[in-house]
C-alpha cells in the first residue's frame, strides 16, 4: 500500500520512474528484468525498486504484469484465441497465463474471453443501515457489492456485471461470514472489514484503490489530491473513473473521494449513502 506521496520524490527520480514505465510499455508484453530496467534509467536495481513502489504504488514487476494482463484481455475481447492472446501478450507459456489469471482475472482466461463463462457466484441480500445490501462472491473472495431498495433490482445489477457466468445462485449460508463482517461494520461495531476480494483491476485502478485504502477512516481526499499522490496531477478524471468502476464499494472505500469543491457527488449508490458512510466512520473514529 502506498504510504508516501510521489510528490516527496525528487523531480529527477520521478523522471527516472516515468522512464522505467515507458521502458516497460515499449517492450509491449516482453519480459524485462529489474536489472535491465535499472540500466535503462541509470540507477541501481534496489534503488529503482524502492522508488518505483513509492511513486507508483506497485513494483515494476506488478506494473508489467498488469499491462500484460490488460493486453491479454484486450486480445480475447477482440476475438483472438487463448493461444493467440497468450502469444500477443508476451506470456511464455499457457501455464503461466493460467497461473497469472488467479490474481489478474479472477477466472480462467477462456472464461474471461466468453464474458465470464465458467464463473460460479453465490450471493445474498439483507437489510442494512444503508438499505438493502447485496454481497456476491466466488470461492476466492467478494467480487461484487451493491446497495439499493429492492432485491430484484440488485440481483439484476449483479447479473449485468457477470452476464455470462455459468452459475449465480442466492445462497445466504455461503455468504453469511462476509455479511456478518459487513453488517457489524455498518452498525459501528467493527473496523474496516478486511475481507478477501476477487476483483480485476488495471495497474492504474489498483493504484487508485490502494490510495483509497490508505486514507484513514473518517477522512477524505479530493480526486485531485489522489491524482497528485499518484504523480499524475492532471489525472483527477481518471481517478474518478477508477472510483466509479470499483465493484466492491465499502470494502474499497471510494466514498472517501470527493470533488475538488468538497461535494459528495459521484457515488454509485447515492449521495445520502456516501454521507452516511462518512458519518459512520467519523463517529467510530471519535468514539
Amino acid at each position: 500500500m502506498t504510504t508516501t506521496s510521489a510528490l516527496e520524490i525528487s523531480a529527477r527520480h520521478l523522471a527516472q520512474v516515468r522512464a522505467a514505465c515507458a521502458a516497460i510499455e515499449a517492450r509491449d508484453g516482453q519480459s524485462v528484468t529489474l536489472a535491465q530496467l535499472a540500466r535503462d534509467v541509470g540507477m541501481s536495481p534496489w534503488h529503482l525498486q524502492r522508488l518505483f513502489k513509492r511513486a507508483m504504488g506497485v513494483t515494476p514487476r506488478d506494473y508489467a504484469d498488469a499491462r500484460r494482463a490488460r493486453r491479454f484481455r484486450t486480445e480475447l475481447k477482440n476475438g483472438e484465441s487463448v493461444a493467440g492472446a497468450t502469444y500477443a501478450a508476451g506470456y511464455g507459456s499457457s501455464s503461466r497465463v493460467y497461473e497469472d489469471s488467479r490474481s489478474q482475472l479472477g477466472m480462467t482466461p477462456a472464461s474471461y474471453a466468453k464474458g465470464g463463462k465458467g464463473a460460479r457466484l453465490a450471493y445474498a441480500v439483507v437489510g442494512s443501515p444503508l438499505g438493502r445490501l447485496l454481497v456476491a462472491a466466488t470461492a476466492k473472495g467478494v467480487c461484487f457489492l451493491a446497495l439499493g431498495g429492492e432485491d430484484a433490482a440488485l440481483a439484476r445489477e449483479l447479473r449485468a456485471e457477470f452476464p455470462q457466468a455459468d452459475e449465480i445462485v442466492r445462497d445466504e449460508a455461503a455468504i453469511a461470514p462476509a455479511l456478518q463482517v459487513l453488517l457489524r461494520h455498518l452498525a459501528g461495531q467493527a473496523p474496516h472489514p478486511g475481507l478477501p476480494l476477487d476483483v480485476r483491476a488495471t495497474a492504474f485502478q489498483r493504484r487508485v484503490w490502494q490510495e483509497l485504502l490508505a486514507i484513514p477512516s473518517g477522512e477524505t481526499r479530493t480526486y485531485s489530491q489522489i491524482a497528485e499522490r499518484l504523480g499524475t496531477p492532471k489525472g483527477q478524471r481518471a481517478v474518478g473513473r477508477a472510483c466509479a468502476t470499483n465493484p466492491v464499494s465499502i470494502l474499497i472505500p471510494c466514498h472517501r473521494a470527493l470533488r475538488k469543491d468538497g461535494a459528495l457527488a459521484g457515488y454509485r449508490w447515492g449521495v445520502e449513502r456516501k454521507r452516511a458512510l462518512l458519518d459512520l466512520e467519523l463517529k467510530n473514529r471519535e468514539s
